[in-house]
């Protein structure tokens, strides 16, 4: 039975995290493709192909992406390269102490350029990136002309 993981599944967005697939066959070809949709509903993904090792696992921190968004080995690729769907978006969080973006990662049988409905991913996850940790909080700032945000430790 093949599982994709990610560790730890909640962290904060400036943490590093470890994707890992086991349960394939020795040399398998797969497509690790994670995704997530914005605040305004635009989706952002990225892909990167991988032959499994000789154990059936895959690990971007040890195992080099072959193509896809991104080759070489980058262990956290995955989240780094995500692209918009839309032309000229950008990944900006507004609401950064209330929700965390949620990361869904699956992993494809196969080398797969664009994935449809039809596709049924072999294995998926899901990971909480979070932009302000437990316990901080945020303070708005107005002076005059200038706007921010004091973010105080628990």
């Amino acid at each position: 039975m093949v599982e994709v993981t990610v560790t730890p599944q909640s962290s904060l967005a400036d943490r590093p995290v470890q994707v890992q697939v086991r349960g394939l066959s020795p040399s398998q070809l797969v497509t690790l493709r994670a995704s997530l949709t914005d605040e305004h509903g635009q989706c952002f993904q990225s892909r990167a192909f991988f032959h499994a090792d000789g154990t059936g696992e895959v690990d971007p921190s040890r195992h080099a992406a072959t193509g896809g968004s991104y080759a070489g080995v980058w262990p956290m690729g995955l989240f780094w390269f995500l692209q918009p769907d839309t032309l000229f978006r950008r990944l900006v969080k507004r609401d950064v102490a209330g929700s965390p973006f949620l990361v869904r990662l699956e992993v494809f049988d196969g080398l797969r350029l664009v994935t449809g409905p039809q596709d049924q991913p072999l294995a998926s996850c899901e990971a909480q990136r979070w932009y302000v940790g437990p316990g901080v909080q945020r303070v708005p700032i107005r002076e005059g002309r200038v706007r921010g945000a004091l973010f105080l430790p628990p």
